[in-house]
């Protein structure tokens, strides 16, 4: 699964401390006449969003902020978040192991799989995985594989068995976009400045 317009560069990490946000999602309510409601999700899945700006910055990290964004076009190319709060398979702050996340069972055939996150029922599609950090086991044993860090596809030397539960561990970032096209920045005092709004929206394959 690949995103259009997108540059493989990260948000600088530093900046992106400061976020504030996390995932949204669309429902529709109707209330009947009785009171009761009736509630649909209109999106399949969530969808994230934060803003990075309205932290005090020194010049050089506005400036880089500034860079960044013009280099992107604004709104026009995607690029790579870290969201300190959810970067990983595992709970925040763990170190991921290859048993963290279910992605697969084998069928005796089938060697593609894709990494993603469970939240309860929910799946997350993880396009966007660290490179270096993914660790793969077929019924708990290590397996060797080939990643796509750009899709996140998972690709394994041979077949899992039928029935064998594939799993993974991994850190990601999330595919995102500025959401918008102008960046508002004032200058706050000598050697220091912000940008008032720097909204992100993240990119769904």
């Amino acid at each position: 699964m690949s995103l259009s317009n997108f540059h493989e560069v990260s948000f600088p990490v530093p900046l992106a401390l400061a976020a504030t946000g996390g995932p949204e999602r669309r429902t529709e309510v109707v209330t009947l006449a009785s009171g009761a409601e009736v509630r649909n999700a209109a999106w399949a899945r969530s969808r994230r969003r934060w803003d990075v700006g309205s932290a005090a910055l020194k010049l050089d990290a506005l400036q880089a902020l500034v860079d960044f964004f013009e280099a992107r076009g604004g709104r026009l190319c995607g690029f790579r978040f870290r969201d300190a709060l959810d970067d990983r398979s595992c709970a925040a702050g763990g170190l991921p192991s290859a048993s963290d996340q279910m992605i697969g069972t084998g069928d005796g055939a089938e060697t593609r799989f894709h990494l993603v996150k469970a939240y309860g029922d929910h799946e997350r599609l993880i396009l966007k995985p660290v490179a270096g950090s993914v660790l793969v086991a077929v019924d708990g044993v290590a397996a060797e594989f080939v990643v796509d860090e750009t899709t996140g596809e998972v690709t394994l030397d041979a077949a899992p068995a039928s029935g064998a539960a594939v799993t993974a561990g991994y850190r990601f970032d999330c595919p995102v976009r500025f959401d918008t096209d102008r960046l508002d920045v004032t200058l706050e005092g000598f050697g220091a400045g912000k940008a008032l709004r720097v909204p992100l929206v993240e990119l769904i394959g």
